[in-house]
């Protein structure tokens, strides 16, 4: 994993989940147990997370029983959980967690190729974040990711693991007529048979898209995605959700067309851009340098779908630590797109979507159960209502 310049590392690199926060924005101090097979690793992280005032370890273990036991006498408010222990592993763990007593945790879990999987296992267990691990040179790798994982505990913190503890049963999923009207002759943005849908989302997504995706009809408008997640799991987060759907769902390569009943996700350490080609649109994928803290970043995607598309344009923003998207959402707004937050009952955490609001890029707050028919019949508009900011 190439290390992140000096400036990038103090905004922070582009984990998922990883999200700046200043420590006094902490009211408390952030009680953690570690659950590592490993005496290095359970060292090395207590060595790490004793250097943050707002948060404090309060045990370890060497495997999911014996932590259950120390949980029994004082429960902490966020898991660092290894997957791979002896006894039980991690996402069983997890699950029976998730399914007794729903608590915030961090995975912190090796890149390999059958770890991917893994990982995105936990993450469907209900998991907030996921900091890799190396398995050659442990000790460094976990000290290059030291500002990641703190954040990640932190967002964690905050998070509403009980949103993930208890999915939301999918309602009917509805026909969609993705061909739009003539476009007016004298607008600038003129609009085209192609409908653009932009969603940005963050801690707490895997599980929200893991909803939405499938409740949607194949007949929906093309959908790009920007998912803050590491390297290497967009491919095979995509792959899962592509098994899930009725749209097909892909991880984003440059030259991809938005099609109707497809859903392009942002690679994890790029950013990805939705471009005009002539009356479609095509994306482009990107180096880069961190936007908003992120790479991809919802900013970047957000600003160029403003750009690109205008009025033929849904936004969406959905659950998320930090500000990412705020921005770009308020100029997908400005550009006569429809934008729409996930509303802060249904979110894991409310703080993107809260943000948007603040900034006045949202027009419409809704639940997580409200988008997939909102997303599905968003093709048949032949004009958007007069945009209108959210009232707080």
């Amino acid at each position: 994993m190439t290390r992140a310049s000096d400036v990038e590392a103090a905004q922070s690199r582009a984990h998922f989940g990883s999200v700046y926060f200043a420590t006094q924005e902490y009211a408390r101090v952030i009680r953690v147990m570690i659950v590592d097979d490993s005496a290095v690793v359970r060292e090395v992280l207590q060595q790490l997370l004793r250097k943050h005032p707002d948060i404090s370890v309060i045990g370890v273990a060497q495997d999911p029983i014996f932590a259950l036991q120390r949980m029994q006498v004082s429960w902490p408010d966020v898991l660092v959980l290894d997957v791979e222990m002896p006894r039980m592993d991690g996402i069983s763990f997890l699950r029976r967690i998730m399914t007794d007593r729903p608590t915030p945790t961090v995975i912190c879990s090796s890149l390999t190729q059958a770890g991917q999987q893994t990982s995105l296992d936990a993450l469907a267990a209900g998991a907030v974040a996921i900091i890799p691990k190396a398995q050659l040179g442990v000790a460094s790798s976990l000290r290059e990711s030291e500002h990641d994982l703190v954040e990640a505990i932190r967002s964690a913190s905050v998070a509403n693991v009980r949103r993930l503890a208890q999915p939301t049963v999918a309602g009917p999923k509805l026909t969609a007529d993705a061909v739009l009207a003539a476009p007016p002759p004298n607008r600038a943005m003129v609009r085209t048979t192609d409908a653009v849908v932009a969603i940005g989302v963050s801690t707490g997504g895997t599980q929200a898209l893991q909803y939405l995706l499938p409740a949607l009809p194949a007949t929906c408008p093309g959908i790009v995605i920007v998912q803050h997640m590491p390297e290497h799991f967009t491919r095979s987060f995509a792959q899962r959700l592509d098994g899930l759907s009725q749209i097909a769902v892909k991880e984003a390569a440059s030259g991809d067309r938005v099609l109707a009943g497809q859903a392009l996700i942002a690679p994890g350490g790029k950013h990805l851009l939705v471009k005009r080609s002539g009356a479609q649109y095509v994306v482009e994928v990107v180096d880069g340098p961190l936007v908003s803290r992120h790479r991809p970043s919802v900013d970047v995607l957000f600003r160029s779908v403003a750009k690109a598309a205008g009025s033929n344009a849904l936004g969406v923003i959905m659950t998320g630590m930090g500000d990412d998207g705020a921005h770009g959402l308020k100029e997908m707004l400005d550009a006569g797109a429809h934008t729409v937050a996930q509303d802060e009952g249904s979110c894991v955490i409310f703080g993107m979507p809260k943000e948007a609001i603040k900034q006045g890029g949202v027009r419409e707050v809704l639940a997580l159960a409200q988008l997939p028919p909102l997303i599905a019949h968003f093709g048949r508009r032949t004009e958007h209502q007069p945009n209108a900011r959210h009232k707080t």
